[in-house]
């Protein structure tokens, strides 16, 4: 079965909580063939995972590489995905900016119009404000 998968069940699988429903998350991850994992569904986990859970940067980055790397999982772009918690946990950006900055990276465009200046931690890229 091809399906897409819900942030719920991935926070269940890599948090644990409730039992119950963790147990049933992870049985069905150790089950499929092949799970779609949208960008957005990436970054609500990097922010349930931080907000909710309070985990540090560094154990969302892995958890969510652990995601990323699962063999069923599939993503449009998971160099992208990979480079913005590379992004995310070094420069300790936010996730939504750390994926920014690796969107200009991939499609070759220096310049990120932004008042946000956590971006200038990124030296690859060129922050304009308004």
């Amino acid at each position: 079965m091809t399906a897409f998968v819900d942030t719920n069940i991935l926070i269940r699988h890599l948090t644990g909580d409730p039992p119950g429903m963790a147990n049933r998350a992870t049985a069905f991850l150790a089950a499929a063939e092949e799970l779609l994992l949208p960008d957005l569904i990436v970054a609500e986990t990097v922010y349930v995972l931080e907000s909710f859970y309070e985990l540090p940067t560094d154990d969302v980055a892995n958890a969510v590489r652990s995601v990323i790397a699962y063999p069923p999982i599939r993503t449009l772009d998971p160099a992208l995905l990979l480079r913005a918690l590379e992004i995310y946990e070094i420069a300790r950006i936010d996730f939504a900016e750390a994926y920014l900055v690796a969107s200009a990276e991939t499609a070759g465009i220096t310049d990120i119009i932004s008042f946000d200046r956590s971006i200038d931690r990124v030296t690859t890229i060129n922050r304009i404000e308004p």
